[in-house]
Protein backbone atom coordinates (compact mmCIF):
# COMPACT_ATOMS: atom_id res chain seq x y z
CA UNK A 1 0.00 0.00 0.00
CA UNK A 2 1.50 3.67 -1.02
CA UNK A 3 0.91 5.95 1.63
CA UNK A 4 1.13 9.85 1.77
CA UNK A 5 2.03 12.02 4.32
CA UNK A 6 -1.38 11.94 6.19
CA UNK A 7 -1.94 8.21 6.17
CA UNK A 8 -3.75 8.07 3.22
CA UNK A 9 -3.66 5.55 0.45
CA UNK A 10 -2.76 7.52 -2.94
CA UNK A 11 -4.96 6.93 -5.63
CA UNK A 12 -4.00 7.37 -8.80
CA UNK A 13 -6.87 8.17 -12.11
CA UNK A 14 -6.35 5.93 -14.60
CA UNK A 15 -5.71 7.85 -17.89
CA UNK A 16 -3.51 7.80 -21.03
CA UNK A 17 -1.51 9.79 -22.79
CA UNK A 18 -0.13 10.32 -26.58
CA UNK A 19 2.64 11.49 -28.04
CA UNK A 20 1.39 12.46 -31.26
CA UNK A 21 3.91 12.97 -34.34
CA UNK A 22 3.40 15.04 -37.11
CA UNK A 23 1.72 13.20 -40.54
CA UNK A 24 5.62 14.16 -42.30
CA UNK A 25 6.60 11.72 -40.02
CA UNK A 26 9.06 9.81 -40.59
CA UNK A 27 11.02 12.41 -42.91
CA UNK A 28 10.94 14.82 -40.30
CA UNK A 29 10.07 13.77 -36.51
CA UNK A 30 8.05 16.52 -34.95
CA UNK A 31 6.36 16.18 -32.05
CA UNK A 32 3.15 17.65 -30.96
CA UNK A 33 2.72 19.64 -27.42
CA UNK A 34 -0.12 21.72 -26.36
CA UNK A 35 -0.52 24.23 -23.35
CA UNK A 36 -3.61 24.07 -21.18
CA UNK A 37 -6.41 26.53 -21.11
CA UNK A 38 -5.68 26.13 -17.02
CA UNK A 39 -2.24 26.58 -17.76
CA UNK A 40 -2.31 30.06 -15.53
CA UNK A 41 1.35 30.34 -15.37
CA UNK A 42 3.35 32.87 -17.95
CA UNK A 43 6.14 30.42 -18.13
CA UNK A 44 6.97 28.32 -21.22
CA UNK A 45 7.65 25.28 -19.74
CA UNK A 46 3.60 24.52 -18.85
CA UNK A 47 3.11 21.91 -21.92
CA UNK A 48 1.94 18.48 -22.68
CA UNK A 49 1.84 15.81 -24.76
CA UNK A 50 -2.56 15.49 -24.66
CA UNK A 51 -4.09 12.93 -21.81
CA UNK A 52 -6.80 12.42 -20.42
CA UNK A 53 -8.68 9.80 -17.99
CA UNK A 54 -9.69 6.35 -18.80
CA UNK A 55 -13.99 6.45 -18.03
CA UNK A 56 -15.23 3.21 -16.35
CA UNK A 57 -15.52 -0.24 -18.75
CA UNK A 58 -13.28 2.15 -21.57
CA UNK A 59 -10.96 0.34 -22.80
CA UNK A 60 -7.63 1.94 -23.78
CA UNK A 61 -7.21 1.81 -27.06
CA UNK A 62 -10.79 3.94 -26.97
CA UNK A 63 -9.97 6.30 -23.92
CA UNK A 64 -7.13 7.22 -26.66
CA UNK A 65 -9.44 8.04 -29.38
CA UNK A 66 -12.23 9.92 -27.56
CA UNK A 67 -8.98 11.98 -25.49
CA UNK A 68 -7.91 12.76 -28.63
CA UNK A 69 -11.04 14.24 -30.60
CA UNK A 70 -11.87 15.90 -27.28
CA UNK A 71 -8.27 17.78 -26.78
CA UNK A 72 -7.14 18.33 -30.38
CA UNK A 73 -10.33 17.66 -32.57
CA UNK A 74 -9.39 14.49 -34.07
CA UNK A 75 -8.73 10.90 -33.87
CA UNK A 76 -7.31 10.70 -37.31
CA UNK A 77 -4.12 9.05 -36.16
CA UNK A 78 -2.14 5.46 -36.60
CA UNK A 79 -0.85 4.19 -33.84
CA UNK A 80 2.83 3.46 -33.97
CA UNK A 81 3.52 2.01 -30.91
CA UNK A 82 2.61 1.41 -26.86
CA UNK A 83 4.79 2.20 -23.88
CA UNK A 84 5.15 -1.44 -22.46
CA UNK A 85 3.63 -0.73 -18.84
CA UNK A 86 1.99 2.07 -16.67
CA UNK A 87 3.86 4.96 -15.36
CA UNK A 88 2.55 6.80 -12.79
CA UNK A 89 3.03 10.41 -11.02
CA UNK A 90 2.13 12.47 -8.27
CA UNK A 91 0.70 15.66 -9.04
CA UNK A 92 1.76 18.93 -7.43
CA UNK A 93 0.72 19.50 -4.17
CA UNK A 94 -0.99 22.79 -4.46
CA UNK A 95 -3.01 20.82 -7.47
CA UNK A 96 -4.00 17.72 -5.59
CA UNK A 97 -6.90 18.62 -3.64
CA UNK A 98 -8.38 20.12 -6.65
CA UNK A 99 -8.05 16.44 -8.79
CA UNK A 100 -10.87 14.75 -6.73
CA UNK A 101 -9.93 12.49 -4.30
CA UNK A 102 -6.57 11.57 -6.69
CA UNK A 103 -2.96 11.98 -5.63
CA UNK A 104 -1.60 11.73 -9.28
CA UNK A 105 -2.32 9.73 -12.37
CA UNK A 106 -1.36 6.12 -13.86
CA UNK A 107 -0.94 7.00 -17.71
CA UNK A 108 -0.79 4.28 -20.62
CA UNK A 109 1.25 6.23 -23.31
CA UNK A 110 1.18 5.38 -26.94
CA UNK A 111 3.06 6.88 -30.14
CA UNK A 112 0.92 7.94 -33.04
CA UNK A 113 1.06 8.89 -36.25
CA UNK A 114 -1.09 11.63 -37.44
CA UNK A 115 -2.83 10.51 -40.79
CA UNK A 116 -2.03 12.56 -43.97
CA UNK A 117 -5.22 15.34 -44.11
CA UNK A 118 -5.83 15.21 -40.26
CA UNK A 119 -6.04 18.49 -38.86
CA UNK A 120 -5.89 19.58 -35.29
CA UNK A 121 -8.26 21.84 -33.92
CA UNK A 122 -7.94 23.03 -30.34
CA UNK A 123 -11.58 24.75 -30.70
CA UNK A 124 -13.23 21.77 -29.30
CA UNK A 125 -16.82 21.91 -27.31
CA UNK A 126 -15.01 22.14 -24.27
CA UNK A 127 -11.43 23.53 -25.03
CA UNK A 128 -8.27 21.77 -23.36
CA UNK A 129 -5.48 24.04 -24.75
CA UNK A 130 -5.33 27.29 -25.99
CA UNK A 131 -1.88 26.50 -28.12
CA UNK A 132 -0.45 23.75 -29.81
CA UNK A 133 2.93 23.62 -31.66
CA UNK A 134 5.08 20.85 -33.04
CA UNK A 135 8.87 20.82 -31.80
CA UNK A 136 11.78 18.84 -32.78
CA UNK A 137 12.63 15.84 -30.32
CA UNK A 138 15.60 17.74 -28.56
CA UNK A 139 13.64 21.30 -27.40
CA UNK A 140 10.31 19.00 -25.94
CA UNK A 141 11.78 19.35 -22.69
CA UNK A 142 12.44 23.47 -22.76
CA UNK A 143 8.75 23.48 -22.74
CA UNK A 144 6.60 20.85 -20.94
CA UNK A 145 6.10 20.94 -17.35
CA UNK A 146 8.68 19.86 -14.35
CA UNK A 147 6.25 17.47 -12.57
CA UNK A 148 6.03 15.53 -15.79
CA UNK A 149 9.29 15.80 -16.99
CA UNK A 150 10.43 12.27 -15.44
CA UNK A 151 7.74 10.12 -17.13
CA UNK A 152 8.27 11.71 -20.09
CA UNK A 153 11.94 11.67 -20.40
CA UNK A 154 11.25 7.45 -19.74
CA UNK A 155 8.54 7.43 -22.93
CA UNK A 156 10.31 8.85 -24.95
CA UNK A 157 13.77 7.80 -24.28
CA UNK A 158 12.11 4.01 -24.74
CA UNK A 159 10.55 4.66 -28.03
CA UNK A 160 13.94 6.52 -29.31
CA UNK A 161 15.65 3.39 -28.37
CA UNK A 162 13.21 1.39 -30.55
CA UNK A 163 14.07 3.45 -33.26
CA UNK A 164 10.66 5.34 -33.42
CA UNK A 165 11.84 8.93 -32.39
CA UNK A 166 15.00 10.72 -33.94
Amino acid sequence: MILNGKNKKKLYRPNVAAIVVSSRYPDICEVLIAKRVSAKTKTKKAWQFPQGGIEQNETVDKALYRELDEEIGTSDITILSKYPKKLRYDFPLKIQGKMGPYTGQEQQYYLVKLNNGAKIDINTPIPEFRAYKFVQYDKIFDYVATFKRTNYKQVLNYFRNEGYLS
